[in-house]
């Protein structure tokens, strides 16, 4: 598995992580199993948040680190109605005890929310100083979002931004990419299968995937994941509830992608013009 540089952080993270959305409607021990098998293939970056499954999700993610969380880079996120100074404590207090562990390696603030970013961020540096997390920083943010944080925060304490991305949904390359990049702030992008299956194969972007797949011993899936963390600081952060669909994920890591491939790819895949909000899920 490969790894690079996680923003301002001064930890190395594998390239491809797991993600952990809508993990309290599978089957719970499979999904725990499935965990544990990404760790031992070096997906050491696991996300979570107090909002997936109301704490459902951290709690059986506390279970499947029972003896294996020093092993892993663990990031939780914070509800924008907890984001004020004492309530975020409150909330990061409550998704400690879920995850039965005493610190967070990050903290995010799930979305732009109403409380001022000013005290936000001064909740966040609050809960650094505490050494309940180890670093902080933001998704769903747009480049005008990212700015205003950084004017408040300063360089180097961001330290990514988690947002939506996957082959049909190549917004963030606008303008936010380019901004992550400016401030040394690491992309992580969520959903880069959208949730769903790839495109159909009898398209013309399934059969570009099927065909770069062939030629490379892969699957389309795993060209999907090494065309989306083919930039440095990118990262991408798949759900993986099965221990095949794991292993299936890791393997994207190690997976080269020539500069045809990554042109062919770009072709059938437009970003497309900018839009005028970011996209979520």
């Amino acid at each position: 598995m490969r790894s690079r540089a996680f923003g301002p952080t001064g930890e190395s993270l594998p390239i491809i992580g797991q993600g952990t959305w809508r993990m309290e409607r599978d089957d719970r021990i499979e999904a725990i199993r499935a965990i544990r098998r990404g760790i031992d293939l070096g997906m050491t970056h696991i996300d979570t948040a107090e909002m997936y499954g109301s704490g459902r999700v951290e709690e059986l993610l506390g279970e499947a680190l029972v003896e294996r969380r020093d092993e892993v880079f663990l990031v939780g996120k914070v509800l924008p109605t907890n984001a004020g100074r004492e309530r975020m404590r409150i909330a990061c207090e409550g998704s400690l005890r879920r995850l039965r562990t005493d610190r967070l390696d990050g903290y995010l603030l799930h979305w732009p929310g109403t409380v001022p970013l000013e005290e936000t961020i001064a909740g966040f540096e609050e809960l650094r100083e505490a050494g309940m997390i180890r670093s902080w920083g933001v998704s769903n943010f747009d480049a005008g979002d990212l700015e205003e944080a950084v004017r408040i925060a300063g360089e180097g304490a961001i330290a990514c931004n988690q947002v939506l991305y996957h082959l049909e949904e190549r917004a963030i390359e606008h303008e936010v990419i380019p901004t992550c990049v400016r401030h040394g702030i690491a992309v992580v992008g969520y959903s880069p299968f959208a949730g769903g299956p790839l495109p159909s194969p009898r398209g013309e972007g399934g059969r570009v995937l099927a065909e770069i797949a062939e030629a490379r011993g892969a699957t389309p899936r795993q060209v999907a994941l090494a065309f989306l963390t083919r930039e440095d600081g990118t990262f991408a952060i798949p759900k993986g509830s099965k221990a095949t669909h794991v292993e299936e994920n890791a393997a994207a890591g190690e997976l080269d992608l020539s500069p045809a491939d990554l042109t062919a790819i770009d072709r059938a895949f437009p970003r497309g013009p900018k839009p005028r909000s970011l996209p979520i899920r």
